[in-house]
């Protein structure tokens, strides 16, 4: 008994040639320049940045940046592609193209000025420059209108003050996007974004200590009186919602993508698991109740598959916004990676949480994306109020 090819029934029955190759593509580079990595950056503690450089040759590294600012520019059902295959070998490396592509980059195609869009996105597009999002804080995680973090209007710019956490990449980027708020008691009216350019005087990147994704790095940021020149607001005063939520709507689609390729990773796990162990004189994959768990785990697989790609279909046909579907295609995945890491762990046995095999990292990691975007607590509040009509798109 050996696993079936896990890619031969995924639902790509609706991808054209030209995204079917985009898959097949990335999948072999992921596997033959990350996958052999990523275990030993884990336990070395190392920041990926020398994987990050080999996306860049292939147009990986920028595929929502328009080709007139050095980008690949690609359908963003192709976008969902490449998030979902490089997560499946790789969280970190996902991330990279993530939040270039969907929250900082694309934030500033949609509200950038013209100077901003030639400024940043041509260096963002040649590998020049990663990205990070300064978005969470201590006391405010998904309830981005309470964020304390302020801005004051100054001569020429603006004076940042606060800090962020959980912030990926921060001690790697060339660029930092950051959520302020003009006045807390304006709530959501107050927030406002801005590009910061993190040598600026007055930031400070500390180590963020994490029991997994050590090879991320995550920092905590802060923003000690740092001076922002008034070409670094992006978009308007009190005008950030707006912008954050463009970006979170794609935000939540290149994570949901890639929670679609971590679960298919567990899947893959699993079934080369079940068809090789012995137990009780048969292959373990021959027994009922792990069959049940590997057809559960196909099942949610590729059920946050479906979800996903219908999402980016909506963009690709020009819906500006579907906060909707993008909490339900993130709530979806982000569950289907978790649970199916609990069932591929379980099927491992004591194995699981050994560290030669890689379905405890894969556990600990996808309860980081469970929350990360959002919490599914937020994305069902999300979805009940979209369908009841108590919130607008």
């Amino acid at each position: 008994m050996g696993p079936a090819n896990p890619t031969a029934r995924m639902a790509d029955f609706d991808l054209t040639p030209e995204q079917r190759i985009v898959r097949q593509t990335v999948r072999e580079f992921a596997e033959r320049e990350i996958l052999p990595h990523v275990e030993r950056y884990e336990r070395e503690e190392k920041y990926p940045l020398d994987l990050i450089q080999k996306l860049v040759p292939l147009g990986l590294i920028a595929p929502m940046i328009p080709q007139e600012y050095g980008g690949s520019f690609l359908d963003v059902v192709s976008y969902g592609v490449i998030c979902e295959e490089l997560a499946r070998v790789d969280w970190v490396v996902a991330s990279v193209v993530s939040v270039t592509n969907s929250l900082v980059g694309g934030s500033i195609v949609r509200r950038g000025t013209e100077a901003q869009k030639q400024r940043w996105l041509p260096p963002m597009a040649r590998g020049e420059i990663l990205t990070s999002a300064c978005l969470t804080e201590p006391g405010c995680g998904t309830d981005l209108a309470s964020m304390r973090t302020t801005a004051e209007k100054v001569a020429g710019g603006y004076r940042l003050r606060g800090t962020k956490v959980f912030i990926s990449h921060a001690a790697h980027a060339g660029l930092f996007f950051v959520a302020a708020t003009l006045d807390p008691s304006k709530r959501h009216r107050g927030v406002t974004t801005f590009l910061v350019d993190p040598r600026s005087e007055g930031i400070g990147i500390g180590e963020f200590p994490m029991r997994t994704l050590k090879r991320d790095n995550l920092a905590e940021v802060h923003f000690d009186d740092v001076f922002v020149p008034d070409d670094g607001l992006l978009g308007e005063e009190g005008g950030g919602f707006p912008v954050l939520g463009s970006a979170l709507d794609m935000g939540r689609y290149s994570v949901a993508a890639r929670c679609v390729g971590q679960a298919q990773r567990c899947v893959e796990l699993a079934l080369a698991y079940a068809g090789e162990r012995e137990a009780f004189g048969q292959k373990i994959g021959e027994f009922q109740m792990i069959q049940s768990k590997i057809a559960d785990m196909i099942c949610r697989t590729e059920s946050a598959r479906g979800l996903v790609y219908r999402l980016g279909r909506m963009k690709d046909a020009g819906v500006e916004r579907a906060s909707m579907e993008a909490s339900m295609a993130k709530l979806v995945a982000s569950e289907a990676a978790m649970s199916n890491a609990l069932d591929a762990v379980q099927i491992h046995g004591g194995y699981g949480l050994s560290a030669e095999y890689e379905v405890g990292r894969l556990l600990l990691e996808a309860k980081a994306l469970e929350f990360g975007e959002g919490t599914s607590e937020l994305h069902r509040k999300l979805i009940a109020e979209f369908a009841l009509g108590l919130r607008k798109q």
